[in-house]
């Protein structure tokens, strides 16, 4: 922490050394009033938040609802930028102008559009690496959970999916296929700079994402940009601006997407009379009906702007008030932004002040979770004939079955978590010569959750447990400290282009956190608030824990941006940074990056090709890293066990729990990746086509080693590697433009493959070329995946049926061909069955406006993957009488008998996931307000997600886990996927 102190006092003595340097006022300028009107160039309609800036400064503003706008600039201006998003930027000349009238046309790629890079930004044309980018107007549409479903379908080569539909549960994010065995594999996430969180800002809040894809445009960001950089840009005023008050509000309802068909009251009565041994208890409840309803959720964010040529804000409020479809299960959250602008000095010295308050609150249905999917199990498998209570009115428990009362399991537990993040920072940019630019950045991020939870004295517990009452308290607390200072340099000088960056960072992360339980309670009056008054705490049974850690990243960068007559293009970085996570040999490693573009199009022998507008070659490398997840696994680990009596005399014993490895460092990244762009027919077609390889070298494992010497019999060591690769697609239509029609439309295709190639050197070797992966748990208790060296991830591996006999038991066929009842079957006899993980995800989004309506559709899917469906494996088999079972139980199996065996994990339930969604559906339609004084714009929608299916899948949704080493286990008591309809209001005064 010292050292973070000193570093910032360095630097802010450093800035302010370069302010007093001219601080010197020279005479203020002449100034001229400048007004005009900006509209389409088609449709002649306004364009209202178009942006007008003197070119080369910060002076600037946009138009009104009517497009119209007043700007006082120097005398001596000669030019103005005017823009609007996907509009083609104009230049014009105003020295001998007072009035303007500006007509834009409207272009599906516009190469001047800003794209977001690492600790900067850069024209889309002069882009050499793999970067999408994703605009506010062309985000999903209605009760996106986070950042990331707001771009889901929209970037080649992202996958997001939404596999729970906990109203808690954040999007799955995976960015060119599983690069890393052990350590994380989520993308590095940047919120205006500062590392965050999906969540950490309300969607309705930001402006733009961009996505870091390939090692050339990663690498910048050292060990935390293999999996990729999520870059979020929050709305911000540029320049100045009439005061604006924006309200956007919406709010919906959800639906289970598909509800397991199990069987009714009715049902069992039916099979009781052909012979089944159901037992029926005279009763007749729908258990799901019982936990679920229809939540009702609605989301308001209201955005404040205005300010001068000098200073600006932006201050938004966002409240999400969120329903699952089970009782109870919640998501409530209230976040608040500022961000202000002050430039002075004529405009030499900027200031950037930005503050984000996000407090969330959410019922727990299990001790530091949400809501408890064994509540979700117990409603599928109770009998339908029992009843939810006695004739006494007590609740209806028969847990010698195995089984508990989920109606009751939910009302007699209580809990909420509260989550409080605060994120500070602040910026200071000094321009002291022409060109230069030097930025200092300061942030601390806080973060702190409070879990209570308790289950009362009726608590099923009690009668399984005799815990008579249980409750529990625990707390986690983190804070991240940032300073970074960059200095950059750009300059033309006739045909040569260049921009050049130098700048280092350090970040310091610290967590701690504390957890107590204690149970018997003399009333549950108290719930989780009085947690000493629980006698377990006097009979030394409570259970109490805490940790604390803490890691230190430091990095120095730089990076050269250069272009030849806007021809010849390249870019070349590099980083070296050091982290406190690796092993005492490997303080400090280095990543380097290049990349070059050629823009065919500007060639002469392209001169008379005029359908091509533009023609862009790429090619990149990039080295990027990965650390360890745990803090502290280059250094020797202890453990207390447990205590033993020594000469009457407890003692805590203590024994070692990991073996240090001074060489830990870095898992590291290598890949290429070329890529072409393009443009046609007067740019209603463009596109861009990306092929890459990676390969992930000192992959992180853990190896048997003998003991002694070693203190334990494993040890984590940089062994292995992994190669991902893969090919992305993208085109964009701009198919009907008049005045009004509109329809665009685009698609994309992205494909992956890969494959462990090693696990081994000559200091640490496997005991197998394969290790096994996920459970399915009791009864059948045996691993769902194999992962073998030269093979790819995902394989789901077992005995794969082909038949049934008389009585209703598995045939399998081993690896010969051979068949043989499964009760004979071999562990020799498993093989491979399938892969979870798809050979292509495609996208399709369209955008069509007549008149004053707009639509918005987006579709996707996933091909070629296989999905292990738990439910069918687990509830589709007539032996097991004592639980309720799907309906399909009673089908026929291969066309033969009804299913009479032990539960087994059998190819027969690995099924064909592919699937293509109509995921979101917008309707709009915007209210004329050219009239109105008040009001600058004013819209009214309906929106739709998640709205239909189509797909071979007999699970409730295809879309599954994918993370991790046993992806595609559909798991047969997670939160079921939900349906979203909504209606929502945009209104801007």
């Amino acid at each position: 922490m010292n050292k973070f102190r000193l570093l910032i006092t360095v630097a802010v003595c450093l800035f302010v050394n370069c302010i007093q340097t001219f601080a010197k006022r020279e005479p203020a300028p002449f100034f001229k009033s400048i007004t005009g009107v900006i509209t389409d160039a088609q449709t002649k309609e306004p364009l209202a938040g178009a942006s007008v800036v003197v070119k080369n400064t910060t002076i600037g503003t946009t138009t009104d609802a009517n497009g119209r706008f007043t700007l006082n600039v120097d005398d001596g201006s000669v030019t103005v930028i005017v823009s609007y998003a996907s509009y083609i930027q104009q230049e014009i000349d105003v020295r001998d102008q007072s009035s303007l009238q500006v007509a834009l046309s409207k272009s599906v790629t516009n190469l001047d559009d800003v794209v977001v890079i690492g600790y900067g930004t850069q024209k889309k044309g002069d882009v050499t690496s793999a970067i999408a980018s994703v605009k506010s107007e062309n985000f999903v549409k209605g009760a996106v959970r986070d950042a990331a479903q707001l771009i889901q379908g929209k970037v080649a080569g992202l996958s997001v999916s939404t596999p729970s539909g906990d109203p808690t549960a954040g999007t799955q994010i995976q960015l060119r296929g599983i690069t890393t065995l052990k350590a994380s594999t989520e993308p590095l996430v940047l919120i205006d700079g500062i590392p965050g969180s999906l969540n950490s800002v309300a969607p309705e809040d930001i402006e733009s994402i961009d996505v870091l894809k390939d090692g050339s445009a990663a690498a910048i960001y050292g060990t935390r940009g293999t999996n990729g950089v999520i870059l979020i840009t929050t709305r911000k005023l540029h320049g100045e601006a009439r005061s604006s008050l924006d309200y956007n509000a919406y709010v919906g309802v959800q639906q289970i997407a598909r509800r397991p068909d199990f069987l009714t009251a009715s049902d069992y009565r039916k099979y009781i009379a052909e012979g089944i041994k159901f037992v029926d208890y005279g009763g007749d409840t729908d258990w799901f009906k019982e936990i679920t309803r229809t939540p009702v959720s609605h989301t308001h964010n209201l955005t404040w702007q205005g300010g001068t040529r000098t200073t600006n804000f932006t201050a938004s409020l966002n409240y999400r008030n969120w329903e699952g479809i089970f009782l109870k299960s919640d998501n409530r959250q209230l976040t608040g932004r500022v961000d202000l602008n002050h430039s002075m000095l004529d405009g030499k010295v900027k200031f950037n002040l930005n503050v984000v308050s996000r407090t969330q609150k959410f019922w727990t249905g299990g001790n530091g979770n949400s809501f408890n999917n064994y509540v979700y199990r117990m409603s599928l498998i109770r009998n339908p004939t029992d009843s939810v209570r006695t004739a006494l009115g007590a609740w209806q428990e028969r847990s010698v079955l195995e089984y508990d009362n989920p109606v009751a399991y939910l009302q007699e537990t209580d809990g909420q978590s509260t989550q409080n993040e605060l994120r500070l920072n602040g910026n200071v940019t000094v321009t002291p010569i022409k060109d230069l630019r030097l930025k200092l950045l300061v942030s601390n991020v806080q973060r702190n959750i409070l879990n209570g939870f308790s289950q009362t004295k009726q608590h099923v517990s009690t009668t399984k447990s005799g815990l008579n009452g249980f409750a529990a308290r625990s707390t986690i607390a983190t804070k991240d400290d940032m300073v970074e200072l960059t200095a950059d340099y750009s300059k033309t000088l006739r045909d040569h282009k260049f921009t050049i960056l130098v700048g280092g960072s350090s970040q310091t992360f610290f967590t701690e956190n504390y957890a107590v339980q204690n149970w018997d309670f003399p009333t549950d009056v108290y719930s989780y608030n009085r947690l000493e008054n629980g006698y377990a705490l006097g009979r030394g049974e409570a259970v109490m824990n805490s940790s604390a850690g803490t890691w230190t990243l430091i990095g120095f960068f730089s990076r050269l941006n250069y272009a030849y007559r806007d021809k010849y293009l390249a870019m070349v970085s590099v980083r070296q940074e050091g982290s406190s996570k690796f092993g005492g040999n490997n303080k400090w490693g280095n990543f380097p990056a290049a990349s070059f573009g050629w823009r065919v199009n500007k060639e002469s022998f392209m001169k008379n090709v005029h359908f091509v507008n533009d023609l862009k070659f790429r090619a990149g490398y990039g080295v990027t890293g990965i650390s360890p997840t745990d803090n502290y696994l280059p250094l020797p680990g202890l453990n207390y066990g447990n205590r033993v009596l020594v000469n009457g005399v407890w003692v805590q014993s203590l024994a070692p729990s990991r073996n240090p490895n001074p060489n830990l460092r870095w898992e590291r990244k290598e890949e290429y990746n070329f890529g072409l762009d393009f443009s046609l027919f007067k740019n209603r077609i463009n596109g861009s086509i990306d092929a890459y390889r990676r390969l992930t070298k000192d992959m992180l494992w853990d190896y048997q080693v003998p003991v002694p010497p070693y203190a334990i019999s494993t040890i984590t060591a940089n062994v292995g590697s992994i190669q991902n690769q893969g090919v992305e697609l993208i085109l964009n239509f701009n198919a009907v433009q008049s005045k009004d029609f509109e329809w665009t439309t685009s698609v994309n295709f992205s494909t992956n493959t890969n494959k462990l190639v090693s696990l081994s050197n000559e200091q640490f070797k496997t005991t197998n070329d394969f290790f096994d992966e996920g459970a399915t748990g009791a009864p059948i208790q045996v691993s769902t995946h194999r992962v073998k060296i030269g093979g790819p991830i995902g394989d789901f591996f077992g005995y794969k049926s082909v038949d049934i006999d008389d009585q209703g038991k598995w045939i399998i066929e081993d690896g010969t061909g051979k068949r043989k009842p499964i009760q004979d079957a071999k562990p020799e006899d498993r093989q491979i069955l399938g892969n979870a993980l798809p050979d292509l995800y495609a996208g399709w989004n369209n955008n069509i406006r007549y008149k004053n309506w707009d639509f918005n559709l987006l579709m996707r899917g996933a091909f070629g993957f296989q999905i292990l469906n738990f439910q069918r494996m687990f509830y589709e088999n007539l032996k097991v009488v004592q639980y309720n079972m799907l309906k399909s139980a009673f089908d026929n199996v291969y066309g033969k008998t009804r299913l009479n065996t032990d539960l087994a994990y059998v190819s027969y339930y690995v099924e064909d996931g592919d699937y293509w969604k109509i995921d979101n559906a917008t309707l709009g339609y915007t209210f004329p307000t050219k009239n109105s004084k008040y009001i600058k714009n004013a819209r009214l929608y309906v929106s739709g997600l998640n709205l239909l299916t189509l797909t071979k899948y007999k699970g409730i949704d295809p879309e599954v886990n994918m993370m991790g080493l046993s992806p595609g286990n559909d798991n047969a008591n997670k939160y079921p996927t939900t349906r979203s309809y909504t209606v929502g209001v945009n209104i801007g005064f």
